[in-house]
C-alpha cells in the first residue's frame, strides 16, 4: 500500500543521536580526531588506489571493445567485403576475410553475418564454418548489440565510452563512410559467460554505388576468458585478475560482481590492489588505540545507551504510526490511510492532464449483523479478518483496499485510459464465490458494492467517496451481491431519505405520531372484537407519510427500536381502556432481537395496567429464516407472559409449513394478496381454503386480511375464517374514532345486513 508506513519500522531520531555523538565527542574529543583521522587516512589511500584500478580496468574494457571494432572495421568497410557478401557471396572468400581471418589474427571467438533482414547468411566459430542457422542459439543473447547497431541507440544497454568513435575522428578518407556506417559495441552475458559482442555494418569504403539499404551486419563475439584476463592484467600491472562464479575473500583482494551491460551477473571481477594506507591502519592506529582506550570504552557504553533509548522510542513512533493507518482487527489501511492514499492518485492524473481514470467502490458483507448475531462476535471478527484477505487476494495491483469500520470496506483503483468498473465488479463476485472457513465454520457471504468513477461522478475525492457511498445504498436495496454505479437520481432519493431520516428523530421527540385502529370482525358474531394497532405519522409540511416509506427508513438508521416501543406503549395504554377489545400489535424485527424485550413487556404491564390476555404480537415470517433456539425462547418468553401471538402476512415471503410445526402461534393471518384474488382464479381459493383448514388443524385462530367487498367477507366466512379484517368494513380509525364506531356498529344494523348478505349469496350458489 502506498504511502503507509510499516509495523516497528523504526526511524532514527537525530536529536537524540547527536545527543549522543556530542557527550562521547566531549569526553575524547582529541583522541578520537586523531584516530579519526589516522584511519580516514589509511582508508581514503586504500579506496583511492581501489578507484583508480576499478577505472583502469572499466577503461581497459572499454578500449578492447574498441579494438575489436576496430578489427572489424578493417574488413567490413571494405568494397569487396558488400560485392562478395551482399551481391554475389563468395563462401572462401567470407572465410578467409571474417572467419579465419578474425578469429586467428585477431583471436575473435566467434563470427556471424546477417543480412539486412537480421538473418543469419554465415557463421563462424570452434575453429570451422558453421551453418548460419548457428546463429539462432546467440540471437537473443545479442538482440540488443544487433538493435542498437540498425536503429543507432543503445536498445537498453549500459553507457560506455565511445572510444571507436574518437578514434575515426582523423580519418579524412573514410568520412563518407562513416556517414552510412554504424556499429555498437557491449560487454554481454553470453552462454552464461561474460564477452565482448560487437557488430558493425558491412558497408563500402571508395564506391558508394555498392552501398545496400539496409546494410548487412558483421557481429563478433570474444570471450573474456582467463587468456583475456591475463593479458588485461600484464597491460594494466595489476596483479592477479581472475573470473569466478563465487565471490573471493582476502585481505588485499577486491572482488566484486562482474555486471554486463545487459544488467546480467555471472560471476566475480577479482585482483589484488595495493594498499599505500595499510602502515598506517596496521601500526600506527593500534599504538594510539592503546592510548585513549579507557576513555573509548567510556564513550561507546554512553553512546550504546542513548542509542538504544532512541531506537525504542523509534520503535514505538513506527508502530504508533502504523496504528494510526491501520485497522487493528483486519491490518487493512483506515479511512485516514484511504484519503490520504486516494488524493494522492487523484492528484497525480489531474497533473498528467488526460486520459486518467479513477475508480472508488464502497461494499460491505451482506447480512453480517446477522452472522455476528448467531454466530457470536468472535465469529464475526474473524469473518472480517478473512473477508479482508479474500479481497486483498482477488484484487489487482492497481487496487488499494481499507476498512472503514464495522463491515464497510473500500476500495480505489486508478490507471490511466480504461474503464474498470465491470472488472472490480466481478472480482468481488468472484473472491466470495467459495465459502469463507472461520472455525470450523464454513460461511457463504455476498458483498453490496457501490461504486463512482473519476471525473464522470465527482472531481474530488470527497465527492467520489460521498457518491459511492449513496451507490451503496442502492446496491443494497438491490438484493444481495449487486453492485450499482452512483447516478443522480440516487444523490436526490437519498436527499429526500436524509431529510425523511431527520424529520423522524424530530417526530418521535414532536408527537407527530398517531395510532389508528383497523377493527377485526368476528366472523361467527360480526361483532368487532379486536382492533390491530397501525402507526401514522402526519408530517407538519408533507402532510401524511405512509408507512411503507418510513418504516424501513428508521429500521435502517436504528430507530425501529425506539420507534417500536413508542407504538407498544401507546397500544398496550389504549388496551387497557379497552377491557372488551383486543388490541393487536406489529412486532418488528429490531424489536424482537433486543435482548430485553421480555423485560421492557413486563415494564409496560405494570405501566399500563393492561392484560396481556387482551393484547396479539404479530411477526412476520422474516424473523422465521433461520431457525434457533433465541427465537424459540422469546417467542415462549412473551407467551408465558400471557401475550397471544400472530404470524402475519403468512404467504407474502418464504412461507414453509415448518415454521408452522416448529413454532406455536395463536392466530394466522392470511395476507390481503390471497384474499383479493379468490372471486379470479380457483388456484388462490384453493390455496386460501387449505390454509384456513391447516391453521385450525393446528390450533390456530385465522384472521382474513384485505375484506374489501361484501364477496370477500361472505366467502372468507363460509371457508371457515375466524375473523376478518379490512376496508368493506373500516379504514383504519383514531382512537377516539374507533370508540364511536364501535359502539354503532355492534348495535345497528350493519351485522343484521351482512348476515342477510350472507344467507342470499350462499342461497345463490356465489360462494366458493
Amino acid at each position: 500500500m502506498r504511502d503507509i508506513p510499516k509495523k516497528n519500522e523504526a526511524r532514527p531520531r537525530p536529536n537524540l543521536r547527536r545527543l549522543a555523538q556530542v557527550v562521547g565527542g566531549t569526553v575524547a574529543v582529541a583522541s578520537a580526531l586523531l584516530i579519526c583521522v589516522i584511519v580516514y587516512t589509511g582508508i581514503k589511500a586504500n579506496r583511492t588506489e581501489v578507484q583508480a584500478e576499478r577505472a583502469r580496468i572499466e577503461n581497459a574494457l572499454n578500449q578492447s571493445v574498441a579494438r575489436t571494432l576496430d578489427q572489424q572495421k578493417s574488413v567490413a568497410w571494405w568494397d569487396d567485403a558488400v560485392r562478395l557478401i551482399v551481391d554475389t557471396p563468395d563462401p572462401g572468400f567470407i572465410d578467409s576475410n571474417f572467419g579465419i581471418f578474425l578469429t586467428e589474427t585477431y583471436g575473435h571467438d566467434e563470427v556471424y553475418i546477417v543480412n539486412s533482414q537480421n538473418e543469419p547468411v554465415y557463421a563462424y566459430r570452434d575453429q570451422g564454418r558453421q551453418e548460419p542457422d548457428a546463429f539462432e542459439t546467440r540471437r537473443q543473447e545479442v538482440l540488443q548489440v544487433l538493435t542498437a547497431t540498425r536503429t543507432g541507440g543503445n536498445a537498453g544497454l549500459a553507457e560506455r565510452d565511445d572510444f571507436f568513435s574518437e578514434r575515426q575522428k582523423h580519418y579524412e578518407v573514410l568520412k563518407k563512410v562513416l556517414g552510412v556506417a554504424s556499429w555498437q559495441g557491449a560487454i554481454l552475458t553470453v552462454d552464461e559467460k561474460p564477452a565482448i559482442v560487437t557488430a558493425i555494418t558491412i558497408v563500402p569504403n571508395v564506391d558508394m554505388t555498392l552501398l545496400r539499404q539496409p546494410p548487412y551486419v558483421l557481429l563478433s563475439v570474444d570471450w573474456i576468458d582467463a587468456d583475456f584476463l591475463k593479458q588485461l592484467s600484464q597491460f594494466l600491472l595489476i596483479p592477479d585478475i581472475t573470473f569466478t562464479a563465487g565471490q573471493n575473500t582476502g585481505a588485499a583482494t577486491i572482488s566484486e560482481a562482474f555486471v554486463t551491460d545487459d544488467n546480467l551477473s555471472t560471476g566475480y571481477l577479482n585482483w589484488t590492489t595495493k594498499r599505500p594506507g595499510q602502515p598506517l591502519l596496521t601500526i600506527v592506529l593500534p599504538l594510539v588505540a592503546v592510548a585513549v582506550i579507557g576513555l573509548s570504552l567510556l564513550c561507546a557504553v554512553m553512546l550504546r545507551r542513548l542509542i538504544r533509548a532512541s531506537n525504542e522510542l523509534s520503535a514505538r513512533e513506527a508502530a504508533a504510526r502504523y496504528e494510526a493507518a491501520h485497522d487493528s482487527l483486519s491490518k487493512l489501511p483506515n479511512r485516514p490511510a484511504f484519503v490520504l492514499a486516494a488524493n494522492q492518485a487523484l492528484n497525480g492524473l489531474q497533473e498528467r492532464g488526460r486520459g486518467g481514470s479513477l475508480t472508488i467502490g464502497y461494499l460491505d458483507v451482506d447480512r453480517f449483523k446477522d452472522i455476528n448475531d448467531t454466530l457470536g462476535h468472535h465469529i464475526g471478527d474473524g469473518l472480517i479478518k478473512a473477508f479482508g484477505e479474500r479481497l486483498r487476494q482477488h484484487l489487482g495491483p492497481h487496487d488499494f483496499l481499507a476498512r472503514f469500520g464495522g463491515d464497510e470496506f473500500a476500495i480505489f483503483r486508478s490507471r490511466r485510459g480504461v474503464s474498470f468498473a465491470k472488472p472490480l465488479a466481478s472480482l468481488v463476485v468472484e473472491a466470495f464465490e467459495q465459502p469463507l472457513l472461520i472455525e470450523g465454520h464454513e460461511i457463504t457471504v455476498t458483498a453490496s458494492l457501490g461504486l463512482a468513477q473519476f471525473p464522470e461522478h465527482g472531481t474530488s475525492i470527497e465527492d467520489l467517496m460521498r457518491h459511492a457511498d449513496i451507490a451503496l445504498y442502492e446496491a443494497k436495496r438491490l438484493g444481495r451481491g449487486h453492485a450499482a454505479w452512483f447516478t443522480t437520481q440516487m444523490a436526490a432519493s437519498l436527499r429526500q431519505k436524509r431529510e425523511i431520516e431527520m424529520d423522524l428523530l424530530e417526530a418521535l421527540n414532536g408527537e407527530q405520531f398517531d395510532l389508528h385502529y383497523q377493527p377485526i370482525i368476528s366472523a361467527r358474531s360480526n361483532r368487532i372484537v379486536a382492533a390491530e394497532a397501525l402507526l401514522r405519522w402526519n408530517h407538519p409540511v408533507k402532510g401524511m407519510i405512509s408507512p411503507s416509506v418510513f418504516i424501513p427508513i428508521a429500521e435502517e438508521i436504528g430507530l425501529m427500536s425506539k420507534l417500536g416501543d413508542w407504538v407498544l406503549k401507546r397500544a398496550m395504554t389504549s388496551a387497557a381502556l379497552w377491557p372488551d377489545i383486543e388490541v393487536t400489535i406489529n412486532l418488528s424485527p429490531a424489536q424482537f432481537y433486543q435482548s430485553d424485550l421480555e423485560i421492557r413487556l413486563r415494564e409496560l404491564i405494570a405501566e399500563t395496567g393492561v392484560s396481556p390476555t387482551m393484547v396479539t404480537l404479530e411477526i412476520t415470517e422474516g424473523l422465521l429464516l433461520e431457525p434457533s433456539p433465541r427465537i424459540m425462547a422469546t417467542l415462549q418468553a412473551i407467551r408465558d407472559l400471557g401475550f397471544q401471538i400472530a404470524l402475519d402476512d403468512f404467504g407474502t415471503g418464504f412461507s414453509s409449513l415448518s415454521y408452522l410445526v416448529e413454532y406455536r402461534f395463536d392466530k394466522l393471518k392470511i395476507d390481503r394478496s390471497f384474499v383479493s384474488a379468490i372471486s379470479q382464479a380457483g388456484s388462490a381459493q384453493t390455496v386460501v381454503q387449505a390454509v384456513i383448514r391447516l391453521g385450525h388443524a393446528l390450533g390456530m385462530e385465522v384472521v382474513a386480511e384485505g375484506v374489501e367487498t361484501v364477496t370477500d367477507s361472505v366467502t372468507m366466512r363460509f371457508w371457515g375464517s375466524d375473523h376478518l379484517q379490512g376496508y368493506f368494513f373500516s379504514r383504519p380509525l383514531p382512537a377516539d374514532e374507533l370508540i364511536a364506531f364501535i359502539g354503532s356498529y355492534n348495535s345497528s344494523s350493519v351485522a343484521l345486513q351482512f348476515d342477510e348478505a350472507s344467507n342470499l349469496l350462499q342461497s345463490n350458489g356465489n360462494v366458493g
